[in-house]
């Protein structure tokens, strides 16, 4: 039996990057040079030390926050992120069960959901999807999500069974 020349399945996987290339790029009308593709800042994995380094307190750095593990870039907001601004203990943290709550105390001010009623459960969806999410550039993914507390891999990590994740709402 004669075995496959060496690449076979590489080619498929070409053919579809450029099928997808030459569907999704439009074409650039005549006299017109095309724009270059915008990209936004790398996406990345933040350590809960990490993601404390964009809270607002400094003027020349960025303002980030996470919600339910999504860190979100928050910068041009400033307004209301910034150091002493009115949600500025949002940041620099997943405030996720504080968002929920619709809360700034202390306490609430953490990733964990657990205990939290229906009717907060909806809010955190409506304003990750709404306000975050329509607003602001993801910028990285906290480290929690896919990782266990002594740092190793979490391999049994599924992101459709994390606590009210969506697919649909990450990509």
């Amino acid at each position: 039996m004669a075995r496959p020349a060496p690449g076979w399945r590489l080619r498929p996987l070409a053919a579809l990057a450029l099928v997808l290339a030459l569907t999704l790029v439009p074409p650039a009308r005549a006299g017109q040079t095309p724009r270059p593709v915008e990209r936004g800042p790398p996406v990345r994995l933040f350590t809960e030390e990490e993601l404390a380094r964009y809270s607002g307190e400094e003027e020349d750095q960025p303002i980030y926050l996470a919600v339910k593990g999504v860190v979100f870039d928050v910068t041009s907001g400033r307004e209301f992120y910034g150091r002493g601004a009115p949600y500025n203990a949002l940041t620099g943290k997943d405030a996720t069960r504080g968002v929920a709550k619709m809360s700034l105390d202390p306490a609430d001010l953490t990733h964990d959901t657990t205990g939290l009623t229906a009717k907060e459960l909806e809010a955190l969806d409506d304003v990750f999807s709404k306000v975050y999410k329509a607003k602001y550039p993801i910028v990285g993914y906290t480290a929690r999500r896919i990782l266990h507390e002594d740092g190793s891999p979490n391999l049994d990590f599924k992101p459709e069974d994390q606590p009210h994740f969506d697919i649909k709402d990450e990509f």
